[in-house]
């Protein structure tokens, strides 16, 4: 999950060609295909700033009164180092990796100025980027960034009109966040998830119900975008007559990448207000003791730890969080593993016959790779330096802020085995697709138990499940931090739902 710095805006782009099938058990990554005609830009979810490169400053011609200075010799690394690739431009959404590769091997840890006009620094390499997550000189509080506060504006760094929502694991630092991250733990368990899988099955199978009779269908709009919001709703215990109004302000944000202004900020606006007044009332009307199958939220009120509980805006902050960075990770998820899989028909097959044949190994080892190949998070949050530090052999001042690039660091070949490739099998498959460290992502059994249901059962009930159209058509959303696509149109053999589905 992330946080909610507001990312700088990428040009919407279209998504890669897929390379030939490879008869083998893995595949090569697809090539970059043909960029498709960007959509106008749009306001944009409160999430992690994106990192474009703004291109450089022409140099001014030499006055014609002075004589041209000879240039220097060309050294031995200019004539064998290839020029530097151009980052965040429509090619490189569609994708990136080629990019990142290039940047691992001559600029691991590179310095980049962000069209607001804040420098930032990448961090690629998988080794670094594990470092750089777990190291506690980095802090996730804003006020250690050095820049005046007009141009943390820009970078979309949390002032105090959204105070009450940016007090969350993400963006404080111990002691404050070891005391959250306890009493947080105590509601969001592992338990608690499990015992809500069969509603998970549930919803899935009756959003498959809407469009499986149709043999055609947008993947985006029509699963993988209802079935989170509509699963976080229910486990937080979001009344299910109010649960479209969450779906219609969580659609707002994830269509619209830039800043929270406009209808970003007015949806914003309006599900802080109703999850203060359900937490409110919640804590009101709180039993004694928890009921069997209690709500995240009513745990989240009555989680306590050596008599120290939530304040109301603590566990409104972390419901928002939940929702929103839980829900936006699970549609890319979703999405982007289908696509994956579409694209590589011999893996897909592979996953498809071990379902039939009632095993779940390689669904589980499956998703975890689909996390790492084409993982929903490319950047993980802001963090920044509190004092001079070295990342990768680089200087790093006190105030800078630091972005770990998780897609570079686990396409890494220091650390993975043909990383280019999707294997379904791999098993030395320890990726950062969750983060590390503290702030390693605590909703990821959730986020596991949606993306293998869904899968799964698309895979099962529509067998033949193909794209309709070319690959190059697809469009990638804008902003950086969250990779995922706007579309995904399929299409397959209409199957009889006649059957009853509850649609509760």
């Amino acid at each position: 999950m992330t946080g909610q710095p507001t990312p700088d805006q990428p040009t919407p782009t279209t998504a890669p060609t897929p390379a030939p099938a490879t008869p083998a058990s893995a595949t090569r990554t697809p090539a970059p295909a043909t960029p498709a005609t960007p959509e106008p830009d749009a306001p944009a979810t409160p999430v992690e700033p994106a990192t474009p490169v703004e291109p450089a400053t022409p140099v001014e011609p030499a006055t014609p009164a002075e004589p041209a200075t000879p240039a220097e010799p060309a050294t031995p690394a200019e004539l064998t180092t290839p020029a530097s690739p151009d980052l965040f431009t429509w090619e490189f959404a569609t994708n990136p990796y080629p990019a990142y590769a290039w940047l691992r091997t001559h600029a691991p840890v590179h310095r980049t100025t962000l069209p607001s006009g804040v420098e930032a620094w990448l961090v690629t390499r998988y080794a670094d980027a594990k470092q750089t997550l777990a190291d506690n000189r980095l802090s996730k509080n804003p006020a250690h960034h050095d820049e005046p506060a007009h141009a943390k504006g820009k970078t979309g760094i949390p002032g105090e009109r959204k105070a009450e929502l940016m007090t969350h694991l993400l963006n404080i630092d111990p002691p404050d966040h070891t005391r959250l991250r306890r009493l947080v733990s105590k509601a969001f368990t592992p338990r608690r998830v499990a015992e809500f899988a069969p509603r998970v099955q549930q919803l899935t199978d009756r959003f498959i119900d809407g469009f499986a009779g149709k043999g055609e269908a947008d993947l985006i709009h029509e699963f993988a975008f209802p079935l989170p919001i509509h699963a976080i709703c229910d486990l937080l215990g979001v009344p299910r007559e109010d649960q479209d109004d969450f779906r219609d302000w969580a659609g707002m944000m994830i269509r619209h990448q830039g800043g929270p202004r406009g209808g970003v900020a007015r949806s914003v606006k309006k599900m802080r207000a109703y999850l203060a007044d359900l937490i409110h009332r919640k804590r009101a009307a709180l039993p004694d003791t928890p009921a069997p199958g209690e709500d995240l939220i009513s745990g989240l009120i009555r989680a306590s730890d050596h008599g120290e509980h939530l304040t109301e805006n603590e566990a409104a902050a972390m419901a928002f969080i939940l929702l929103f960075a839980g829900f936006e990770t699970t549609v890319n998820l979703i999405g982007n593993g289908t696509f994956a899989l579409l694209a590589h028909p011999e893996q897909r097959a592979r996953l498809q016959s071990s379902l039939a044949a009632g095993e779940r190994g390689l669904l589980e080892t499956g998703v975890e790779e689909l996390l790492r190949y084409d993982g929903p998070v490319e950047l993980a949050t802001w963090r920044f330096a509190t004092e001079p530090l070295t990342i990768g052999g680089q200087h790093i001042a006190a105030g800078d802020p630091v972005l770990v690039v998780l897609a570079a660091a686990d396409r890494d070949p220091a650390r993975f085995t043909e990383p280019d490739t999707l294997d379904l099998s791999r098993r030395d498959n320890q990726h950062l697709g969750y983060g590390h460290g503290i702030h390693y992502c605590l909703g990821a059994p959730l986020a596991r138990l949606e993306g293998q249901t869904a899968l799964a059962t698309l895979l099962t009930r529509l067998p033949n499940l193909r794209l309709a159209g070319e690959p190059g058509e697809l469009r990638w959303r804008g902003g950086l931090i969250m990779r995922g696509l706007r579309t995904l149109p399929v299409e397959f053999t209409p199957v009889d739902v006649s059957r009853p589905t509850a649609q509760t």
